[in-house]
């Protein structure tokens, strides 16, 4: 199957037949159309293949001062204009909001070279198929690969009764996999890019099964606090906590952040620096935010020193700024959080980040991780798919899996040093996060498990 763009023009003529709405001051109107395909496997075998088309709008009626969101899946200029009525009746008997910012106004989204690529958008489970099958070709006998590939492809739009109008497509490729076998061992790997063209499988199928390999037969390591290396998959996790906990604006001023009070203070290592940008050409996302701001850069760390956070139009009304374009979909109670985070990349090698180690741990991935103290920013999980021992700067032998429970900003505070390469991964609530290995100093690993 396959589906193509409804475009910009048609796209705008629908929507905007929500904008005539008598009995309202102000109307928004937010246009997604997602489509792709996503091929499963396990076992070293493809055990399925499906494929979802979805075309919503969410509309947001301004009266007075009171506000109402619905939504529909029935796009025809009909069905944009009933969900328009409904959102007003809401709006009606809806609680008064004095601190609505109001709607965006007119503003030039910048063009995104690249974010779309049609042969992504179209790609058939045929070709998914056979770039899954070059994948698990590269594990041995006695091994077997599960994951996933999937490739999407999304086009938005925003516009409203201010005038504002904006639009744009993106695509997306992804591939997971786990390789498992022999006695014990389990290795990870995974690539994200705006074309499935640029994802190599047979070198992310030749990196998981190596860690399989090389993690046989694991050894027991009691729970404490050790030195390690993260690897990008595991920095990646530390990075979705922290800016869903540290670095949205509205936490930040209401004193529910981990950096409320500590802006312009140097918090974390000096070696690292942290800053979103959605109009990178390393990574992937809309140009726009949900309600239609054009986006930007913002720094959020430079140098180890806490800058601020990011801001939808309500967030920044209340700190007397301008929006950084990074609302979310409307009805949103959490505020702007980043979605294009990057932490800036060092000098070191992979294998000079572990040759810095005297006695730790080289950790490829966490899993199942939870919050536990949100203003502390304390997390808790467990290590997954390649955990090994170091001793001298060399990796001695794997250890079976540990719970760790550890704050971010002390550990970001603990970085020795920095790796050079950097990984794109889309997980979590991310459009997508491009992050690189670290040294930390001390990492604290509360329980053990048995394999």
């Amino acid at each position: 199957m396959s589906a193509e763009p409804i475009g910009r023009e048609e796209a705008r003529a629908v929507v905007e037949a929500a904008l005539d709405l008598k009995g309202a001051d102000d109307v928004e109107v937010l246009f997604v159309h997602e489509w792709g395909g996503l091929t499963r496997f396990a076992d070293s075998a493809i055990h399925q293949s499906t494929w979802r088309e979805d075309t919503g709008l969410r509309i947001r009626v301004v009266t007075g001062n009171r506000v109402g969101v619905a939504s529909t899946n029935e796009f025809t200029k009909d069905g944009a204009a009933k969900a328009a009525r409904s959102a007003l009746e809401l709006a009606g008997t809806s609680a008064p909001d004095p601190a609505f910012p109001g709607l965006a106004p007119p503003a030039e989204a910048p063009d995104r070279p690249g974010a779309y690529d049609q042969a992504t958008a179209e790609m058939s489970p045929a070709a998914r198929a056979e770039a899954v099958a070059v994948l698990i070709a590269q594990a041995d006998e006695g091994f077997h690969a599960a994951g996933a590939f999937e490739t999407q492809a999304m086009e938005a739009a925003v516009v409203n009764t201010e005038g504002q109008f904006c639009y744009s497509a993106s695509t997306k490729a992804t591939v997971t996999t786990v390789v498992s076998g022999g006695q014990g061992g389990a290795g990870f790997a995974d690539d994200a890019a705006a074309a499935a063209a640029s994802i190599d499988t047979e070198d992310v199928g030749r990196r998981a099964f190596a860690k399989a390999r090389d993690s046989q037969n694991p050894r027991d390591l009691e729970p404490g606090t050790y030195p390690v290396v993260l690897e990008p998959a595991a920095v990646t996790t530390l990075a979705a906590f922290l800016s869903y906990l540290g670095f949205g604006g509205r936490s930040i001023a209401e004193g529910k952040s981990c950096f409320s009070g500590r802006l312009n203070e140097r918090v974390v290592s000096e070696r690292i620096s942290m800053y979103d940008d959605a109009l990178s050409p390393d990574t992937m996302g809309l140009p726009f935010d949900f309600e239609g701001t054009p986006k930007q850069r913002v720094d959020l760390v430079k140098d180890g020193v806490v800058l601020g956070g990011v801001h939808d139009r309500r967030s920044a009304a209340q700190a007397g700024i301008a929006s950084t374009g990074h609302a979310l979909p409307p009805p949103n109670t959490e505020g702007a959080f980043p979605l294009n985070l990057f932490m800036a990349p060092g000098q070191a090698s992979g294998d000079d980040l572990v040759a810095g180690l005297d006695r730790g741990l080289l950790v490829s991935r966490f899993h199942y991780s939870n919050i536990v103290h949100p203003k502390e920013a304390v997390i808790t999980g467990m290590t997954r798919d390649g955990t090994w021992w170091v001793e001298d700067g060399k990796i001695a032998h794997p250890v079976k899996n540990l719970r760790f429970t550890q704050s971010i900003v002390q550990a970001l505070a603990g970085v020795e040093d920095v790796g050079r390469d950097t990984t794109l991964a889309s997980e979590f609530f991310f459009e997508a996060s491009r992050v690189p290995a670290l040294r930390i100093s001390a990492f604290t690993f509360t329980g053990k498990s048995d394999h």
